[in-house]
C-alpha cells in the first residue's frame, strides 16, 4: 500500500498524507486536489474506491475534428476544465488527415464506457453526412451533446454561436466605415453554420447597404478553413473589387491579409479584414486582427451542463441554445479607402 500510495501522490503531485484523506474520505482537502488525486488514481489504472466511485461517473469523450485551428483547442480547454470540476475525465480525441474518422473515434470511445460524448463541428454540421449515427449512438443509450451545427433529424441539445448575428455585426462595421463592396469569404456551403453566415450576410447586405440578394451574392465566395484558403478566397473577391472582407475564421482571415499583401495592399489602408472567433494570440498579429468572438467558454459551459444533465437522467431540451457573438474591433479594419485606383476594377466572371 506504501508503494501505491507514493505512486499516486507522485503522479498527483501531492503528498501521500493527502492522498491517504483522499481515498478515506477525510475532510481538509481542496476540491481540485482531490480531483487530482482521483485522476491519477485513473492514470495509473487503480480502481477508485466505491464511496468515489459515484461523485466521479468517470470518462466523458470530447471529439474535435482537429487542433491545427485555435478554435478548438480553445474549446477543448474549456470543456475538459468544466468536466473536471464536475468529476469527470475528460477524453479528447482527434480525427486526423487518413486517420480516425469521427466514427471510428466515437465507436472508441464507447467501447471505453463513457459516461458521454460532445462533438465540437463534427458530421452533424454537414448537412450532406448520414445523421442516423447519432440515432444509433442515442440507441446505444450514450448522451451526447453538438456543438456548432443544427440539425432537426437529430434528437440533442445542440450549442451555436448565432452566425447570422455575426456576420450582421461585422457588415455594420464595416458600412459604418463607408465600405460598400464587401465580401464573404467561408467553407464548403453544405455546412450550416455556413448557410447561417450566408443568410446573415445576404440580409445585412440588404439592410445596411441597400443591395440585392443577387449583388451581395457576387461577393460571396467559397473555400477551405484554412489560411491557404482564406488566401485563395480574399484573392478571387479582391479581383472582384472588394474592399473589405468577412471571414469565417480567424486562420482564414491571417489568409486573406497574406492575399492583400501579396497584390502590393495594405491592410487596412487598402483592404479590411474582419476575422471570426478571436482565437488565442490573435490580437497579435500584424495588424492585430478585428473578429467577431465566439463564446468559447459559455458554449463549452452550457455544452457540459446540458451533457450531465443527460447522464443524470434529467435531459436538457433537445432543442438548440444559440449564443450571442461580440465584435473585438482591432487593427485590421478601417475607413474606406478615399480612391480605388490601386483595387482592381470588379470582373463580370464569377
Amino acid at each position: 500500500m506504501t508503494a501505491r500510495l507514493a505512486d499516486i501522490a507522485a503522479q498527483a503531485g501531492v503528498s501521500e498524507a493527502t492522498v491517504s484523506r483522499v481515498l478515506n474520505g477525510k475532510p481538509g482537502v481542496s476540491a481540485t486536489t482531490r480531483q487530482s488525486v482521483l485522476a491519477a488514481l485513473d492514470v495509473l489504472g487503480y480502481e477508485r474506491p466505491v464511496r468515489l466511485r459515484q461523485r466521479s461517473a468517470g470518462l466523458v469523450g470530447l471529439i474535435t475534428p482537429e487542433l491545427e485551428n485555435p478554435i478548438f483547442p480553445a474549446f477543448a480547454q474549456v470543456i475538459g476544465q468544466a468536466l473536471t470540476r464536475q468529476g469527470y475525465t475528460p477524453v479528447l480525441a482527434t480525427q486526423t488527415p487518413g486517420g480516425s474518422t469521427e466514427d471510428e473515434l466515437t465507436e472508441m470511445l464507447v467501447d471505453r464506457g463513457v459516461a458521454g460524448i460532445i462533438f465540437v463541428s463534427g458530421l452533424h454540421a454537414d448537412t450532406s453526412a448520414d445523421m442516423q449515427r447519432y440515432e444509433q449512438l442515442r440507441g446505444q443509450g450514450v448522451p451526447f451533446v453538438l456543438i456548432n451545427g443544427f440539425s432537426d433529424k437529430v434528437q440533442a441539445p445542440f450549442v451555436s454561436p448565432d452566425d447570422r448575428a455575426a456576420v450582421d455585426l461585422a457588415v455594420t462595421h464595416l458600412s459604418a466605415l463607408g465600405h460598400r463592396r464587401i465580401g464573404l469569404a467561408l467553407g464548403p456551403k453544405r455546412f450550416v453554420p455556413v448557410q447561417r453566415k450566408i443568410e446573415g450576410f445576404v440580409r445585412s447586405m440588404q439592410d445596411r447597404l441597400q443591395l440585392g440578394p443577387a449583388e451581395a451574392e457576387q461577393f460571396i465566395q467559397h473555400s477551405l478553413y484554412t489560411l491557404e484558403g482564406g488566401q485563395a478566397a480574399a484573392g478571387a473577391l479582391i479581383e472582384r473589387g472588394a474592399t473589405a472582407i468577412v471571414c469565417a475564421s480567424d486562420m482564414m482571415a491571417l489568409g486573406a491579409i497574406r492575399a492583400a499583401r501579396q497584390r502590393g495592399l495594405d491592410v487596412p489602408g487598402d483592404i479590411s479584414v474582419v476575422g471570426f472567433d478571436d482565437s488565442p494570440l490573435i490580437a497579435f498579429t500584424d495588424p492585430p486582427l478585428t473578429t467577431i468572438r465566439q463564446p468559447v467558454t459559455a458554449m463549452g459551459q452550457a455544452a457540459v451542463r446540458a451533457l450531465l444533465e443527460e447522464v443524470g437522467g434529467t435531459p436538457a431540451p433537445h432543442s438548440e441554445f444559440v449564443f450571442h457573438p461580440e465584435l473585438v474591433v482591432r487593427g485590421s479594419t478601417a475607413s474606406a479607402p478615399r480612391t480605388t485606383a490601386r483595387i482592381p476594377k470588379p470582373s463580370r466572371a464569377h
